[in-house]
């Protein structure tokens, strides 16, 4: 390992015990249900009537509620229904009903109980079951909060933008959307291309907000950050024991997505042997968790996004050809920042009162030197470094005019409209060691359009250690 790269200390994840509020009279039969799921590693209270449970409700927040019908102060009817009408409680709660009782189990389902269970209740069956709707439970409430997140963030975020090509963009992104509303079937694969930090991923959020489904789950998927040894059981999830350490069954991404939009973000690094499984799931719309061979559907909306050549990727054997064409049905080009022209100068305003706003500061400007300043620059990080350049501008400077100076951006850093640095003229005597860093980084970074992999490979670092340098430098 280099020595200047960085190093991650490894670091052990504790795990939180699920809490379990069991609530039941019959004190033998609560004893043995608690002393079941102690040994699974559940930590467990009993509450033998209703004004017992409700006090540890309150006081512990349980993540599982077992709740018998019947109780000697009163109907568990009663007690469930107080639980779902707490706007902030995502307690799941699992019914035991006896014999002869099911028209108080059909009515708590419809109160929003998970699921009920009739008595008498074999205790292995009831462990499955706490599992089964704990894991929904917790998967529910995930993508309930992915859902509200994104479509914060669709409503809040701007497509800015005048230039012919983003005007097509915003064009291509209504033609998609009126496509999903035209439609009863699964709108067809999309592939956003572009260099790093252009805003594909702001595209794919725009793409999922207008569609039919922007009421359904979004969820994202960095491929490059996925542990290449985990890789297939996050994204087809797995069942128990399928490996080492997979002690319980898990729901992978795509899965997760349900009728909702899966976007692959940087799809170009995922592997060739799950490249081919990813077709199979594309041309067959059916998968297969790691360790079964049962076949579930799949209804998600695929999106994907690179900012590599996939062409390239496909010639030199490094991306399946069949693969590509199915993900390329719809494509969207985003253009490097350097090419957009005055909305350079749109964005940096955009930006630059956004962050004033934000913080509290005066209204901010730019000085004639600073719009000239950054016409000039290349922008290899293109829309994401700016906005990390201008947020820093504005902060350091307390709002009020930004000037050249301001924005930390030098002659040696300036490019022309090729994009090709020219640093190179630059006397090395008067650069400081992270300024010829610098420097090194946004050459290597503009020579190959942005692409971080390749320009890791120019300058004979990992891609890790680049990422380091570029979020170290706001690119």
């Amino acid at each position: 390992m280099n020595e200047t790269e960085p190093t991650i200390a490894a670091m052990e994840v504790p795990t939180l015990e699920k809490q379990v509020l069991i609530v039941e009279d019959e004190i033998v039969f609560a004893k043995a249900v608690k002393k079941h799921l102690q040994r699974a590693g559940y930590k467990s209270e009993i509450a033998g009537d209703l004004s017992t449970a409700k006090e540890k409700f309150e006081s512990q927040s349980p993540d599982l509620v077992l709740l018998d019908m019947r109780l000697p102060d009163g109907s568990g009817l009663d007690f469930l229904e107080s639980i779902k009408k707490g706007n902030d409680s995502n307690t799941a709660v699992l019914v035991m009903s006896a014999y002869g009782e099911l028209e108080d189990a059909v009515s708590a389902m419809k109160l929003g109980a998970s699921d009920y269970l009739k008595k008498p209740v074999d205790l292995d069956e009831l462990l499955i079951n706490v599992e089964k709707v704990l894991d929904k439970n917790e998967l529910e409430t995930k993508l309930t909060y992915s859902s509200k997140r994104e479509r914060n963030a669709s409503e809040t975020v701007e497509f800015m933008g005048e230039c012919p090509a983003i005007i097509s963009v915003k064009q291509q992104i209504e033609q998609i959307s009126r496509l999903t509303h035209a439609t009863n079937t699964v709108p067809p694969t999309v592939l956003i291309l572009g260099e790093t930090g252009t805003g594909k991923d702001v595209v794919a959020r725009l793409l999922h907000a207008s569609a039919a489904l922007s009421d359904k789950p979004f969820v994202q998927i960095d491929c490059a950050s996925l542990p290449k040894d985990l890789i297939e059981a996050e994204l087809f999830g797995h069942e128990k024991g399928a490996f080492t350490n997979a002690h319980a069954a898990r729901t992978g991404l795509i899965e997760a997505a349900e009728d909702g939009a899966l976007f692959m973000d940087e799809i170009g690094e995922l592997p060739l042997d799950l490249q081919s499984k990813l077709l199979a799931v594309l041309e067959r719309r059916l998968m297969r968790r790691v360790g079964t061979t049962k076949e579930l559907p799949v209804r998600a909306w695929f999106i994907a996004a690179t900012n590599r050549d996939i062409e390239d990727l496909v010639e030199k054997g490094e991306f399946r050809s069949d693969l590509y064409y199915r993900l390329n049905v719809l494509s969207i080009e985003m253009p490097p920042l350097r090419t957009r022209g005055n909305d350079i100068i749109i964005l940096a305003k955009y930006f630059s009162e956004q962050t004033a706003r934000r913080y509290g500061f005066e209204d901010v400007s730019l000085s004639d030197e600073a719009v000239q300043t950054l016409m000039e620059y290349s922008w290899p990080g293109n829309v994401r470094e700016m906005k990390h350049l201008i947020e820093r501008a504005v902060l350091l400077n307390s709002g009020g005019e930004l000037s050249a100076g301001s924005l930390g951006l030098t002659n040696r850093m300036l490019s022309g409209s090729t994009g090709q640095s020219q640093a190179g003229d630059s006397n090395i005597e008067d650069m400081t060691l992270e300024s010829a860093e610098y420097t090194l980084i946004t050459q290597a970074l503009g020579k190959a359009n942005g692409n971080v992999s390749r320009a890791a490979r120019e300058l004979d670092i990992t891609r890790m250690a680049l990422r380091y340098r570029m979020k170290k430098y706001n690119l």
